[in-house]
């Protein structure tokens, strides 16, 4: 089946994102690098968007969530902390979602298309703690199209870019 996990090679988003990046390239720099990466490797593989939510702490828990670097639209910003953007941030985990219909009210559908998503939490080392920043969100128009392989790809390019993110379970 055409965009099944296992057709989907991280070592080659990975390696782009390595020759993307240099040891001083900023942030915004190295997010811009795996949003870019991630869509030029699996857009043709299930992928329908990707990108990056930033935390504003300043701002209400409706407009906690900023959009940062992205491929392609559409995409909604600010967004608050219901959605699965918001449960990666707020658990700390990565959130597999096969089927975005079975979450109801919760789900932030900014492209109405979508039906599956996957997001994994990024973190910092801040004043000794471990602190979620921000959050690498996917989302494609196909049923069950993210699992843990899926997580353990995405854990590997944030790595080659310099992020922390969860545990893989």
């Amino acid at each position: 089946m055409p965009g099944a996990p296992r057709d989907r090679d991280y070592e080659a988003v990975a390696r782009r994102v390595r020759a993307a990046v240099s040891a001083g390239s900023g942030r915004e720099a190295r997010m811009r690098a795996v949003a870019d990466a991630v869509w030029e490797e699996l857009h043709e593989l299930g992928v329908s968007w990707v990108g990056f939510y930033v935390v504003d702490e300043s701002a209400p828990e409706s407009e906690r969530l900023v959009l940062g670097p992205r491929r392609d639209a559409p995409a909604c910003s600010p967004i608050g902390l219901h959605g699965v953007c918001g449960a990666g941030y707020r658990t700390g985990e990565i959130q597999i979602v096969r089927d975005t219909n079975d979450l109801g009210p919760n789900y932030v559908a900014c492209d109405p298309r979508d039906r599956s998503e996957i997001v994994l939490p990024l973190f910092e080392r801040r004043d000794g703690e471990r602190r979620c920043w921000g959050v690498l969100d996917l989302d494609s128009w196909d049923v069950g199209a993210f699992d843990e392989r899926d997580a353990r790809g995405l854990a590997a390019v944030l790595a080659a870019a310099g992020f922390e993110t969860a545990p893989v379970e």
